[in-house]
């Protein structure tokens, strides 16, 4: 099996359901361009043309109308948004129509829709232009919430999502597009509402997703190799819907639970994740969060702001009852380096 990134998986899976499916068509501001949403719809405007992969005018909420219009009549859009917080302005049509016409036309109807946003994260972009808001839209019923972790899931995932009659709010954290994973060549389904255990272990779970699963695989890394803890980690990969049975499971075994959440704490993701745990075992649970402010620019602000392997350490140790610890002494952190880029051979959002 060959490796690709976690973009080019993006984009491969894009071009076979655009190969594939006759009444697909892919739609978003700058999808045409040459540099193709960070890779992601690269050329695919080129080998399709204008019938297939087009531009939209800057009116979110106007065209996602259009969007829902075609889908009622049978086409299967692709509509994708460079950064999560430009979707907020269509935000109207998600919630009063796409999310409700299934239901309320008795299931006669649906609205197949695929919308991808992009989380930006990181690169001081600020309080506009960094938001996470999987748990407002885990709230709305009607529509399901996939945040891949990996290339492989990237893939199988937006395949599966296209398929779907359902609206599927399709969500990539900019800090993936360059991880890189085993892929398939070949299209290939992953399926929707079902999480996967990443990592074994009989201390403590890490229930997470997205971005936020690469920061608990580290933190698993340095519980093992510095204090013999033995984490698992679970990733969600879809949070609407929900996997319940594989969080109850990995609870009731461990009996120690730490939700990661990308979002804020308050009212989050999290929040949800720990009602679902304390419903149904017993157990000590916690979660690791962003603080309930706007998102800083200054990335001195942001080295304090975003959360880390080293917190969920943290945390672990606290719940552990091993809170005593100096955590200085294992993890070394220079809050004088900016931490708000995933790496030092990344240069920049665009």
């Amino acid at each position: 099996m060959r490796q690709i990134k976690f973009s080019e998986a993006i984009l491969e899976a894009t071009d076979q359901c655009l190969a594939s499916f006759d009444n697909s068509y892919l739609i978003g501001l700058g999808v045409p361009d040459p540099m193709g949403v960070f890779g992601t719809t690269k050329g695919l405007y080129k080998k399709y043309g204008k019938n297939k992969v087009m531009d939209m005018p800057l009116s979110e909420n106007g065209m996602l109308g259009i969007v829902i219009g075609s889908s009622l009549v049978g086409m299967r859009p692709i509509m994708v948004h460079q950064r999560l917080d430009f979707f907020i302005l269509a935000l109207d049509q998600l919630i009063n129509n796409a999310s409700k016409w299934h239901y309320m036309f008795g299931s006669k109807q649906s609205v197949p829709i695929v919308i991808r946003l992009i989380v930006g994260k990181g690169w001081g972009q600020g309080p506009q232009h960094s938001q996470c808001l999987l748990s407002v839209f885990g709230h709305i019923p009607g529509i399901k919430v996939v945040l891949p972790s990996n290339a492989y899931d990237a893939k199988g995932l937006l395949i599966s999502s296209l398929k779907d009659d359902d609206p599927v709010i399709f969500i990539e954290h900019r800090w993936l597009h360059n991880t890189i994973s085993d892929v398939p060549n070949e299209m290939y389904d992953v399926p929707i509402g079902k999480a996967k255990v990443l990592r074994k272990g009989k201390d403590i779970t890490i229930i997470a997703v997205s971005y936020m699963v690469l920061e608990a695989l580290k933190a698993a890394d340095i519980l093992k190799e510095k204090f013999d803890i033995e984490a698992e980690v679970v990733d969600l990969r879809t949070i609407k819907p929900i996997d319940k049975q594989t969080i109850i499971e990995s609870a009731k075994k461990t009996k120690n639970v730490i939700v990661v959440d990308q979002g804020w704490k308050s009212y989050g993701f999290a929040s949800e994740i720990m009602a679902i745990v304390i419903e149904s075992c017993q157990c000590k649970i916690s979660r690791v969060a962003l603080p309930d402010v706007p998102t800083p620019t200054s990335w001195f602000l942001a080295n304090h702001y975003y959360k880390e392997a080293q917190d969920i350490v943290e945390e672990t140790l606290k719940m552990l009852n091993l809170g005593k610890i100096k955590i200085n002494n294992f993890l070394k952190m220079d809050n004088l380096i900016p931490r708000d880029v995933p790496d030092k051979s990344f240069l920049g959002p665009f």
